[in-house]
């Protein structure tokens, strides 16, 4: 069996229950979806769905970074939308965190944590 290890920063939010940010085992980062909080203040960032990814987008680096990765490193990623309307707005700050396109499912849900508008959880391949 393959060793685990679980990746934590206080760059990105602190886990609220019984997760952990992400998870490293077989070469490959399993991070925790991701919404809108800023680190320092646990409040929400934004009300709308542009700042609202880019809070996502930094949380998402700073745990890659904890984990010696960086967005690059990504080849899956989970997006969840509380509305598919955002799909346009999401997709465009999205594509510049993401240039190598990672394989992706985007989908819309009916609630996310906070009543935020988006949550990103991802996989990354680390030392590859």
């Amino acid at each position: 069996m393959s060793e685990k290890k679980t990746v934590a920063t206080d760059k990105a939010p602190a886990a609220i229950g019984p997760y952990s940010q992400g998870v490293i085992a077989g070469g490959f980062l399993f991070a925790s979806g991701q919404i809108a909080i800023i680190p320092e203040t646990g409040e929400i960032d934004g009300t709308d769905i542009q700042t609202q990814t880019e809070r996502v987008m930094k949380n998402i680096g700073a745990i890659l970074a904890a984990a010696g990765a960086d967005y690059g490193d990504v080849v899956k990623t989970g997006c969840f939308l509380q509305d598919m309307g955002d799909f346009a707005a999401f997709n465009e700050i999205y594509g510049r965190y993401f240039p190598n396109k990672p394989a992706r499912s985007c989908v819309a849900v009916r609630t996310l944590p906070k009543n935020v508008l988006c949550e990103v959880e991802i996989i990354a391949q680390i030392g590859g």
